[in-house]
This record gives C-alpha cells, structure tokens and sequence, in this order.
C-alpha cells in the first residue's frame, strides 16, 4: 500500500515547487532509491494533463564514468543534454543514494574539468526551468541522522510537509529588511566577521527549490568581506568531510583557510578564482531541523542557523562571482551549539538563533511550528 505521506510530499513538489500546468514537460530524475516517488509524480503529472519523463542515475555507475571524464567527454554531453532541457519547463531531483561518499575517491582534476564545462547547462537550468531538488529518506541517510530508519522517515516527512506558504509570509519582513540593509556583522565563538549586503536582492526559499527548505539568501558584496568564520558545522564537499573549518579574509578574499583536512580545503579554494571570495549568505529557519546530518539540503535550514559559501554566486543574487565551485558552509548560534548574533546596521536582528526584533519573531520556531 502507498505511503499516504508520499502522495502528499508528491502534492507538494507539483503544485508549490515547481507549479506544473497542463502540456509542461517535466523532467523526474532518479539518483539511487526514489522509485514510488517517481512514480506517484508520474501519475500527477498525467492528472494534470502534463508529460513526465524520467531517468535513472546509478551512483556507482556515474562514479565510474566520472573516474575517467575529461572536457571532452563533458562537450560531448552538454551537446546532447542541452536540447533536452530547453524542451522541459519543469525538473525535479530525487536524490536517494546508498552511500553518499560513492564518489569520494573520485580525482579532483576529473571533477574540475567535467564542472567547468557543464558549467553553462547548469546555470541555464537554474535560471529558466521550475526545478525542485530533494533527498529521499534512505538507509544511509537515517545512519548519517544518528536516527533509525523509522524515526528518520518520521522527521523527513515532517519536515518535508511543513506549511510552505506561512513560511514565505513570515519571511517577507526579513526580505524588506535584509534589502534596506548596508552592513552585517556576524559574531560567535571563533567567528568576528563584517560584509556589506548593499544593493543586491534577498530571495526567499520555502519549498520551491528545495524540500526541506526554510532559508532566505542573498550575497555579500564581493570585496566587502573581512573578519574570521568558524564553522561548527561538518559540512562535505567531493566526498570529503571537512570539520572546524577556519577561513579567514581581506577585502573580501579568503587569505587563510583551515580544517582537519586543509590541504584538500584549499585545492577545493584553488579550483578558480571565485572559489576564494563568497557567493551566498543565507540564514536558516527550518524549526524542525534542529542538528547537523551532514546533508547540506537539511543542514542549510537549520533552525538559528546561517551559511556562508566559498564560490559562485547566484543569478538572482549576484555578487558577479563565478566559479565552479559553490561550497555552503554552515554555522550554529543557538546556544546549546555556543550561541551568536547577526547585526543588520548596528541593530541586533538575531540572537543565539532566536529573532528578537517584534516583526520577525514569526521566523522563530514556535511560530513556524504553531
């Protein structure tokens, strides 16, 4: 018998992420497990009167195809993908590995030639398809979690069934503020750090992009950027996981970066010239994600959370950075994880992870929540 929280999570990504009409293409892919995902999507799609389509990735396989790709066998690619998704208006991602470190051993130089030509499709896809991005509750995600798989699908489908729009309304206030706003400060343990967000757009996620979601964005200006961040968050980036990750800047460039893995944290920081200066600051308000799983889709909307990430910028909101790289990093400040504050033009806007100005206190969890 389906699982009635699949049909409703289907629900979900058709009609509020990637809002799918009547003749739209949409575009299912599978990474691993996802399959009665993928198919309840399907029969929604055809209740529509919408064409879905679907492929299957298999992790292991794409990491031996990655094992020997270079740029030409990414052109290759590109030319046969890039009509398909000029004919999709809608795409969404089931990611459902087994084992999310498939690909750790899988060349630096291999991943930075096949991204640099890929580059373009992705940016393509992002700014002109509906697309939605989601991990399936699998084995190995439940173990990363510390949780049983039971409980895990429990937390997943609670997460993934929050009320998006009451989200989307609570965050209208921060946007109009963060928008209005010259210069952040950001404080905590390890972390005393200044930027300016002058100028460039905040955008609000709750449940387009991505399920779970629960964040809203923008960018620092790119020179703007001085101070030291700690993260107290592991985050894994090409397979690796990277701990108290230390970076420090001047003028908006990353001077010094460490962690227990700096030799490969700065190969990944080398990868262009973008990858040392930021493109995203994004502050995280998901009330029911409460700890690190190592899965950046959950951890970047923790609750009294924000992200701040190495690499390229967003076209909505643009720094004018580019690289292939796009690294979110995230950082704690509820106080159990030693707490912290953000500083919107001298006025204290959130602290140890709890908004304190009256027009925000919607964005606090027992709001969120209730």
């Amino acid at each position: 018998m389906l699982d009635p929280r699949i049909v409703k999570l289907a629900e979900t990504l058709l009609n509020h992420s990637v809002r799918l009409q009547e003749k739209e293409c949409l575009l299912i892919e599978v990474r691993g497990e996802g399959h009665a995902l993928a198919k309840e999507l399907i029969r929604q799609a055809y209740a529509k009167g919408a064409y879905p389509f679907v492929r299957f990735i298999d992790p292991a396989i794409q990491r031996e195809l990655m094992m020997g790709a270079d740029e030409k066998r990414a052109g290759y690619l590109v030319k046969w993908e890039e009509p398909m998704f000029k004919d999709i208006q809608a795409f969404i991602v089931i990611n459902g590995p087994a084992n999310d470190s498939e690909a750790a051993d899988v060349p630096i130089e291999r991943r930075r030639a096949h991204q640099s030509v890929m580059q373009p499709l992705h940016d393509y896809i992002t700014s002109h398809v509906r697309w939605t991005l989601l991990n399936y509750p699998t084995p190995a995600m439940a173990q990363s979690a510390n949780m049983s798989t039971e409980a895990f699908e429990d937390f997943y489908f609670d997460v993934c069934s929050l009320d998006y729009q009451k989200m989307h309304e609570a965050f209208l206030p921060l946007k109009a503020l963060m928008e209005r706003t010259d210069n952040v400060r950001l404080i905590g343990p390890g972390t005393d750090l200044t930027f300016s967000i002058k100028g460039i757009p905040s955008v609000i996620c709750s449940g387009e992009a991505n399920i779970p979601d629960g964040e809203i964005y923008t960018a620092p200006v790119r020179d703007s950027v001085n101070g030291t961040i700690t993260f107290n968050t592991a985050t894994t980036y090409l397979g690796t996981r990277f701990e108290n990750v230390r970076l420090t800047f001047e003028n908006g460039r990353i001077v010094e970066a460490t962690a227990n893995h700096t030799k490969k944290l700065n190969e990944i920081l080398d990868s262009d010239e973008g990858a040392r200066y930021i493109g995203e600051f994004a502050i995280g308000v998901n009330p029911y994600i409460l700890h690190p799983m190592n899965d950046i889709l959950f951890d970047e909307k923790i609750a009294g959370s924000f992200h701040f990430t190495p690499g390229r910028a967003y076209e909505n909101a643009d720094n004018g950075n580019r690289s292939q790289v796009h690294w979110d990093m995230v950082n704690i400040q509820r106080p159990e994880y030693g707490g912290g504050e953000i500083w919107f033009d001298d006025v204290l806007i959130r602290k140890d992870g709890l908004f304190v100005l009256p027009e925000l206190e919607a964005l606090n969890p027992d709001k969120l929540k209730g």
